[in-house]
């Protein structure tokens, strides 16, 4: 991975975290974006971080005009910030349900129109998201959550389809239950056994393959599943 650096969004936690430290380990540069970098900061010469709340949409596009500056090296991006919410569309405002797309969805369109361009000019760059078993299919309670799943999914399909000709590889991986922080808030959580859930080294060792590609050979997507769901409720 030298000569590649990647722009990551989320990398404090989870599985942007557990990307960002394989990318550091297998050579790669390395822009971390997230709201709070103190429980990750690595002793890397080759990790620079980058603190922006992509609830601000507003602030976005100045800050990663901002870092193509610093950085125009930057030939990678890796889209993995995000939360869940769960439950039935009826109890939620409309200030909540504005807020969890602004996030979860619309932050991550503006990120990569904030950066394609640039991309497009030099002919190369890795555009990966950060899908979910939830963008394949709707699920009870997951109006949200799946609202903008299937929406990044799309998104990625465009994208790659409009970007191709210029040399851009677009790719969405889609996990299904991962074990980190993203159930520290909810009423559900995967079983206990290392079968139930989908470790972050594994996600991130799928980006690490569509990064490692070859020039010409594009994998639109990947799906990840746990040998054996199993869902334990609160």
């Amino acid at each position: 991975m030298k000569g590649r650096h990647i722009l990551v969004s989320g990398s404090s936690s989870g599985i942007g975290r557990a990307t960002t430290e394989l990318l550091l380990s297998s050579g790669a540069r390395v822009t971390g974006i997230a709201r709070n970098h103190e429980q990750f900061q690595p002793n890397d010469e080759n990790y620079n971080t980058v603190t922006l709340n992509l609830g601000d949409l507003n602030n976005i596009t100045s800050t990663i005009t901002e870092i193509m500056t610093s950085s125009p090296d930057i030939n990678g991006l890796v889209n993995c910030a995000g939360f869940g919410k769960f439950g039935s569309l009826e109890n939620f405002s409309s200030e909540q349900i504005q807020t969890y797309i602004n996030v979860n969805l619309i932050s991550h369109l503006i990120v990569t129109r904030s950066l394609i361009s640039h991309f497009k000019s030099s002919e190369v760059g890795d555009i990966i998201f950060l899908g979910s078993e939830a963008a394949l299919k709707g699920s009870q309670m997951g109006s949200l959550y799946c609202t903008v799943k299937f929406g990044i999914r799309g998104f990625a399909q465009s994208i790659r389809q409009e970007s191709a000709d210029k040399n851009i590889r677009v790719t969405i991986i889609n996990p299904g239950m991962v074990r980190t922080e993203f159930f520290n808030n909810l009423k559900f959580r995967p079983g206990d056994d290392d079968k139930n859930a989908i470790e972050p080294s594994d996600v991130a060792k799928s980006i690490l393959t569509v990064l490692s590609m070859r020039q010409g050979t594009v994998i639109d997507e990947i799906n990840l599943t746990p040998q054996k769901k199993v869902i334990k409720f609160d």
